[in-house]
């Protein structure tokens, strides 16, 4: 494959979509010798592939990592496994059915629009505090406390506790596995954070055994089809996964249209919401490992491979997108974008995550219609969850 896909290269992780066009114009299945994976780059095949019961988040309800031809994951990162392994994105089968059939009650339509006056309070307030400031760091100062906060009071952390303020950084080094490659220092991290965090999900799972309250937590305990480590890891997940979206497409999405200079229609900001997690994909990759073989435009890939969907890709595809499928539309209708996933493991926080989007856009829109850019933005060095060191405003 000689395309310049280098997810290493700041240039790349900058704009990876010159390169996605190529990958798209030249095959359909593209082995990376880096990472041992297929890149899978067509909307087509990557929404297909979502939906295949071939294919899979993990391999071990089926094989052996060594009937898998894999190599078993070092003793030392076994906190990490241990909690990613047990929560749904990782989940195949029977176990996830079960898991996401009993978690899935906390996020039903009625439950997210309950949630609705205490997010949009939210986001008024932490908008509020960036205007009367006269700007300041998007990430830090908006973006990133929202959904921290609102996961915060889903779950039923109290607001005195200490630890909550170490919610962001353990989901952010816990996530840091799920980059490419990996360094030991970014496994070291994860596995202190996955202990420091089960740690503490244990404590206050023991503290609402004794007095229960009006949370998630408290609503799981009673489920007696749910272990301890399954209620863990699924807590862990709801964060991780619960805000790197909202977080990266709130800045992301603020960097985009002050860089074009537009700005969304209050009155059709689901429309612009839906188009600004299309344009510009906060997961760029989704990786799956092949259980069966599977043919991709005539290329066999055989049983133990990994693929990897490039969302990012497939988001920009002008085969399911049009001639305009590299352009930002905010008026866009027609628009099956990716970034939520598809099939078992289709984003199961996808309406709370639109409703902090809207609520914080429409809050930015409504305060500082006047925001602009202070300095040009340094991208983080992780490509498969891409986003912004920071995003300096003033209003």
């Amino acid at each position: 494959m000689d395309v310049a896909f280098d997810p290493w290269s700041p240039e790349f992780v900058a704009d990876p979509y010159p390169a996605y066009a190529e990958l798209r114009a030249t095959g359909r299945a593209h082995w990376y010798g880096r990472t041992q994976q297929w890149l899978i780059p067509h909307h087509e095949d990557v929404s297909a592939l979502l939906r295949d019961r071939r294919l899979g988040r993990t391999y071990t309800h089926r094989f052996t990592h060594e009937e898998f031809g894999r190599e078993a994951p070092p003793a030392a990162y076994e906190p990490f496994h241990t909690l990613n392994d047990h929560g749904l994105l990782d989940l195949e089968a029977a176990d996830h059915t079960r898991i996401r059939r009993l978690v899935s009650k906390a996020f039903t339509p009625r439950t997210v629009e309950r949630l609705a006056p205490t997010v949009r309070r939210l986001a008024a307030g932490l908008v509020g505090d960036l205007v009367a400031a006269g700007g300041g760091d998007l990430l830090a100062s908006v973006a990133e406390p929202l959904p921290v906060a609102v996961i915060a009071e889903m779950l039923g952390v109290p607001e005195d506790d200490e630890e909550r303020g170490r919610l962001r950084p353990w989901s952010a080094a816990i996530c840091g596995m799920f980059e490419l490659s990996p360094s030991e220092e970014t496994a070291r991290r994860a596995v202190e954070a996955s202990v420091e965090f089960s740690d503490y999900l244990r404590e206050l799972i023991a503290r609402r055994r004794k007095s229960p309250g009006d949370d998630l937590i408290s609503a799981l305990i009673g489920v007696e089809e749910l272990t301890e480590q399954e209620m863990i890891s699924t807590c862990v997940l709801l964060l991780n996964a619960g805000h790197e979206a909202t977080v990266n497409t709130t800045v992301n999405g603020w960097w985009t249209l002050l860089k074009h200079e537009v700005r969304p229609d209050p009155e059709k900001l689901s429309t612009a919401v839906e188009e600004l997690l299309r344009y510009d994909t906060p997961l760029q990759m989704f990786e799956r490992w092949v259980l069966d073989d599977i043919e991709i435009g005539g290329q066999v890939i055989p049983r133990g491979s990994e693929v990897a969907l490039l969302f990012g890709s497939a988001n920009r595809d002008p085969a399911r997108f049009g001639p305009t499928a590299d352009a930002l539309d905010l008026t866009r209708a027609d628009n099956p974008h990716v970034t939520f996933g598809a099939g078992i493991h289709y984003c199961l926080g996808a309406p709370l995550a639109r409703l902090e989007l809207e609520a914080v856009f429409g809050e930015l829109l409504r305060q500082a219609p006047g925001l602009r850019l202070v300095a040009e933005p340094v991208w983080k060095p992780g490509y498969v969850i891409r986003g912004f060191e920071e995003l300096l405003v003033e209003v």
